[in-house]
């Protein structure tokens, strides 16, 4: 018991929390998830616009370099870039780099001469001819060589090789090479990174921070409930309910059933009380008839034939009171539990109202009872028939009971749209105001002497209110001293099973 006790008061993170963290980590992932194809998209859409340069940058100078008719050199490569003829620029034939003057003549020119390209021309021998950097370069090879990524010299850029083939001859008769370095690509890489990592710290704490406020609002009515669970662990007895919640979600719905359940329950304990009350209430009056003749016969009374057939009488009345009397009671326990157990069960309500009548007919010739019947066809009613049935006995059992003179019952069956409406009115003793008021609980009995000589035990009548209240049905009674009364039931109609 310690131990579970103890295990008991344990306790982790609390929901909201265990929320704030989920929903925290999540959007932390689909974050990451974003930044990295963000990182890679980014960095791929730089690292293809820097590869469609330095293409381009090699074709253009291919495209310039076939113009010539024999293998090139320093001067005729000049001349080909630049579009120069003989007479043009001669200072600059001399030159083995083109520089910033000769930006001016030409956009290619002007690329050429920035920094982070490198174009090298080739001969046939693969000797190096024309450059536009200081560093030599040597060919990587003679063959086709589309923009590579690869690190030359401690630079990391796009290494590109194609052979020049002349116009007029379509014969090699060169080779250009060109490095078009990416200075630029890790230092965007490093910006990119530490943009997106900070925008993720700030995302994971703002998450964090909202979804802890949002758990803890939406989460409220859980605590409430979990407060009130733990005052009925608490205090059983206690009345405490679940309050309220005008949310219109499923924990308003949860916080509805819960309070269902804790009246079921509460219900049932009453119940359960009751019935042990109820048991030895009543049945003390007959243990102590029977234990009292019990000691008669014990004492003296075996040997005399005229007192031993009394009291064995006597008991076995009381013993049979005493089963009756049991019944009963488990009929009432039974009866308020019917929504458990016959929550679906439906009856027909003609054919037992006609059953029932006829068989009191056949019990009690010496009475009139007459039966009219509204009903144009037959109604199908939310009620278990067994239970139906004893509703109609205990009402018409009682009318016969409690008939005097004018010895007559009436039975009027008929319909509203949705309940079946039932009238049992008998001409006897009739019932007082003050009376009306107590007949329906247990174990009243308006004339207590008379319901002892006639069986009674006070339960029918309760009985009847439970089942029919419980099927969400009416019972009320009309009465007037020394006339008659009239019981009238309402039992629901199942206008599903009626419109089929």
């Amino acid at each position: 018991m310690k131990k579970s006790k103890q295990t008991k008061g344990l306790k982790g993170l609390s929901l909201t929390i265990k929320w704030a963290l989920a929903s925290s980590l999540f959007i932390f992932v689909v974050f990451t998830v974003f930044a990295i194809i963000t990182y890679k998209s980014s960095i791929n859409l730089f690292v293809d616009k820097e590869r469609k340069n330095a293409e381009q940058t090699t074709n253009e100078a291919v495209s310039r370099l076939a113009n010539a008719n024999r293998t090139l050199n320093l001067v005729e490569t000049y001349r080909n870039l630049t579009n120069s003829n003989n007479g043009e620029n001669s200072i600059y034939d001399r030159t083995s780099t083109i520089e910033g003057i000769l930006m001016d003549i030409d956009p290619f020119i002007s690329d050429l001469g920035q920094p982070a390209v490198s174009l090298y021309v080739y001969n046939l021998d693969e000797e190096l001819v024309f450059k536009t950097q200081k560093d030599d370069l040597p060919l990587e090879q003679t063959t086709l060589k589309k923009p590579t990524i690869m690190n030359v010299k401690g630079e990391t850029g796009f290494i590109t090789v194609k052979p020049i083939q002349s116009k007029d001859t379509r014969e090699i008769i060169g080779y250009v090479q060109t490095f078009y370095e990416l200075t630029s690509l890790d230092e965007i890489k490093q910006r990119l990174l530490i943009t997106l990592f900070i925008l993720e710290i700030i995302s994971f704490v703002l998450s964090s921070f909202l979804g802890y406020l949002l758990s803890a609002y939406f989460l409220k009515p859980l605590k409430v409930l979990r407060d009130t669970m733990e005052e009925i662990r608490k205090d059983p007895q206690s009345n405490i309910h679940m309050p309220e919640l005008h949310t219109s979600d499923e924990l308003a719905d949860v916080a509805e059933i819960f309070n269902e359940m804790l009246d079921r329950m509460r219900s049932y304990i009453e119940q359960q009380e009751q019935f042990v009350e109820d048991v030895s209430h009543e049945l003390r009056t007959p243990v102590a008839v029977i234990e009292g003749h019990l000691r008669l016969l014990d004492r003296w009374g075996k040997n005399d034939p005229e007192i031993l057939e009394e009291s064995l009488s006597a008991s076995m009345q009381e013993i049979s009171r005493m089963k009756v009397l049991v019944q009963e009671m488990l009929d009432l326990s039974r009866a308020e539990q019917v929504d458990v157990h016959y929550a679906n069960e439906s009856s027909k309500a003609k054919e037992v109202v006609h059953q029932v009548f006829n068989n009191f007919k056949m019990l009690y010739p010496d009475f009139l009872f007459t039966l009219d019947d509204d009903l144009a066809q037959e109604k199908t009613v939310r009620i278990y028939r067994n239970h139906f049935e004893q509703i109609l006995v205990i009402i018409m059992d009682n009318a016969v009971k409690y008939s005097t003179d004018r010895k007559e019952v009436h039975v009027t069956v008929s319909s509203s749209q949705k309940m079946l409406e039932i009238a049992i009115q008998d001409f006897g003793e009739g019932i007082s105001e003050e009376d009306k008021a107590k007949i329906f609980n247990r174990f009243y009995r308006v004339d207590k002497a008379r319901a002892r000589t006639k069986g009674g035990n006070g339960l029918g009548l309760a009985i009847s209110q439970k089942l029919i209240e419980n099927y969400k049905g009416t019972i009320r009674v009309e009465s007037i001293l020394h006339q008659g009364t009239i019981f009238r039931i309402g039992l629901p109609i199942d206008t599903h099973e009626t419109k089929r």
